[in-house]
């Protein structure tokens, strides 16, 4: 449920209301908006008289969210979310690129990679050390060395990191890690949303296999709810017939997620399509559709990667991504 409050409202009117409906045990979240305050409903709101508050006199109206998310729902917070991450600004306007391996080898490799991405514009460093692979001979990464090489690229680069976690056990290891991603994989795994939802960290959530935007945006949901809404959103492409590509990038779901919801909305080409040449046409399109951001996987020696070598870009041409980035932008926004 949501209450739009007049501009004009007095704020100690505004205050008993407040302490009414939390006393009757309704969670409240307001939000100063351009024309007056929003306060959004959580929890049981059967006991919210709403004749009664309708009929105050510094309210506007009162609308029923019939969406079963609430925290991420646009009808909440109209105005975009904009988060920042050291230096960089996401949604809202603001574009952010991540940039780096699928899997991080070596202290030469991450180093080498995250001065690169840098120097074409990235604006954080992206590195697999937790490696969820299908078969279980892959490579799995270096786990919690791969994370202190992270810390090392950043300190030398002073780019964001941003790293997947797995397992909620090795939280300590994140201690660090400026964007904890929670893979498609985990996309429906709840108790660590709610648990990664207790922590002040970034978390960007990429979109599950096989799952719907309504059902993304209730793992978003969960995270918000246990008192994390710093949430970036991922479309990473989902599991379809087609056999061309590792899987189907859906560009719709981008306008469709903004118009749902009020997160920062990025991209993963590289996952979408498991094939390095696809990564450029699928990002420009993103951009084109809206997108706040793109991730993307980028090697100095993708033929010998230890992991996704396929998908992954050569920095010359994620430079050459990044300019042609820029130019969409220029004419667009």
């Amino acid at each position: 449920m949501i209450i739009y409050v007049e501009e004009k409202a007095d704020p100690k009117q505004l205050e008993t209301l407040k302490e009414w409906l939390d006393d009757i045990g309704v969670e409240v979240h307001s939000l100063a908006g351009k024309n007056g305050t929003i306060l959004g409903l959580l929890g049981d709101t059967h006991k919210v008289d709403v004749e009664m508050i309708q009929g105050l006199d510094f309210v506007r109206k009162v609308v029923q969210v019939k969406e079963p998310y609430k925290s991420s729902n646009r009808t909440f917070h109209p105005d975009d979310t904009v988060l920042e991450i050291g230096n960089a600004k996401l949604g809202g306007g603001h574009f952010a690129a991540i940039a780096g391996p699928c899997s991080v080898e070596s202290i030469e490799q991450i180093c080498d990679i995250a001065k690169a991405v840098k120097e074409a514009g990235a604006n954080m460093l992206r590195g697999g050390a937790f490696k969820p692979r299908t078969s279980p001979y892959s490579f799995q990464g270096l786990r919690k060395k791969g994370i202190e090489l992270l810390l090392h690229a950043k300190q030398i680069t002073g780019m964001p990191i941003v790293s997947e976690i797995m397992d909620i056990g090795n939280i300590a290891a994140f201690e660090h890690v400026d964007v904890i991603q929670i893979g498609a994989r985990n996309m429906q795994n709840f108790e660590l949303l709610k648990e990664i939802g207790r922590t002040d960290k970034v978390i960007l959530l990429k979109r599950g296999l096989a799952n719907t935007l309504k059902e993304f945006l209730m793992s978003a949901e969960y995270i918000m709810a246990s008192g994390n809404e710093k949430v970036i959103l991922c479309e990473r492409g989902i599991r379809t017939f087609e056999t061309q590509t590792r899987n189907t990038f859906d560009v719709s779901a981008i306008p469709l997620l903004k118009k749902m919801s009020h997160l920062p909305v990025i991209v993963d080409p590289s996952h979408a399509s498991g094939i390095s040449e696809l990564v450029r046409p699928l990002a420009l399109a993103a951009v084109a559709a809206g997108a706040d951001g793109i991730m993307v996987e980028v090697h100095n020696d993708p033929e010998h990667a230890l992991c996704d070598g396929p998908q992954s870009i050569k920095p010359d041409a994620f430079k050459s991504l990044m300019d042609d980035i820029k130019k969409v932008r220029e004419v667009l926004f």
